[in-house]
């Protein structure tokens, strides 16, 4: 089972759609893009360390 928490997060359809077209167009799924969005926030606002940055979710290189 994996180790991240769960949580419900209810969004507006056309916020959702915005991200469904997001994700695909980086090879993502809706939640690593959600999760990959969160932690480039909380980056930028220097809220996390440099190591919690990592190369996770990022896209695949073909």
């Amino acid at each position: 089972m994996s180790d991240k928490k769960r949580f419900l997060l209810r969004l507006e359809p056309e916020l959702y759609a915005l991200l469904e077209r997001w994700a695909a167009d980086e090879l993502r799924s809706v939640n690593a893009q959600v999760e990959f969005l969160l932690k480039e926030a909380a980056r930028r606002a220097g809220r996390s360390r440099p190591e919690e940055s990592s190369s996770a979710g990022r896209p695949r290189e073909e």
